[in-house]
């Protein structure tokens, strides 16, 4: 069971390209929150994150900075540039068009990737929404990463048939492949998150139980035998990399998994009940209403008006 990949299909996180800047000269511009994550890419010159609260971040050709969903943050060439408001008008034209937006005077210095990350609001595991600061990962750092930036960047210059696909593709690998970054090369910054706990391998073989096998009437116990380590041992380091107990992570994943049933599918709740794991009807409505503060019939009707 690949946890991540897993996570990340329930989880319905989508990339898509948000839009190509090129700028020069003085510029800079402040990005209203959005509900999706935010990964820049600089693919030519250098680009200052500011963030209200925190130091501004240089980010430099071939690098890339992931911004969790929601996060105010701002853009520009250098670390005390004033910066203006987003005119979206124009990105959403410069979208449209295939054009790039451009910031600042000529000559063009810098060249940023605009990609936008969504994930399904009626998911609660928080694959991308964990991460409370922007996360960085230099082009020195990985190599994969930095050629998989220069891909993108190649096709969006010389745009041909099959372009809209290829860059869809390279999209969700340049995310794939951050994560992968990150894990690897930042330690301190991952302890607390959904993705962090993928370097607990104790933890992520739990989860991979979990995930590969949801209506299997996991208990703590049973999550340890399966990943030879005791229980004790097992709820110590679930709380460590999750803040949660091995039980309540089961019982949010399956509530994620019949939350997305219930919306998509016509499938009876006698028959979603039994494929997350609960012995009755009864028993998986008193869950989901604990969970979702509403019986499973009520949530799938809502959902649909």
């Amino acid at each position: 069971m690949d946890v991540l990949a897993e996570a990340l299909r329930v989880s319905g996180a989508r990339g898509a390209l948000g839009v190509v800047l090129k700028a020069g000269g003085t510029w800079g511009q402040w990005l209203d929150s959005y509900p999706g994550a935010a990964l820049h890419v600089v693919s030519r010159g250098t680009m200052w994150l500011h963030v209200t609260g925190e130091k501004p971040l240089e980010v430099r050709a071939g690098d890339a900075v992931l911004v969790s969903p929601g996060t105010a943050h701002g853009i520009a060439g250098g670390s005390s540039v004033t910066m203006g408001s987003c005119d979206r008008e124009a990105a959403v034209r410069a979208l449209a068009e295939g054009s790039a937006l451009r910031l600042g005077s000529a000559p063009v210095q810098t060249e940023v990737i605009v990609l936008h990350y969504e994930q399904d609001p009626e998911v609660s595991t928080p694959v991308l929404t964990s991460l409370a600061r922007p996360v960085h990962v230099a082009a020195r750092e990985n190599a994969q990463l930095a050629r998989t930036v220069e891909l993108l960047t190649a096709e969006l210059a010389q745009p041909q048939i099959g372009t809209t696909a290829a860059v869809n593709s390279i999209v969700d690998l340049l995310l794939v492949q951050f994560v992968r970054a990150w894990l690897d090369r930042h330690p301190e910054e991952r302890s607390g998150s959904w993705l962090g706990a993928m370097r607990d391998p104790v933890v992520r073989d739990a989860l991979a139980c979990v995930h590969a096998r949801p209506e299997h009437p996991w208990t703590t116990q049973t999550l340890a035998a399966a990943t030879n380590v005791s229980r004790a041992t097992l709820s110590r380091r679930f709380r460590s990399a999750l803040g949660r107990t091995p039980g309540a992570y089961v019982t949010q994943w399956r509530m994620d998994l019949a939350s997305v049933r219930l919306r998509d599918t016509d499938e009876p709740v006698e028959s979603i009940s039994e494929a997350v794991g609960y012995g009755s009807p009864h028993a998986f409505s008193r869950a989901f209403r604990r969970a979702r503060g509403m019986a499973p019939g009520e949530y799938r009707s809502r959902l649909r008006k």
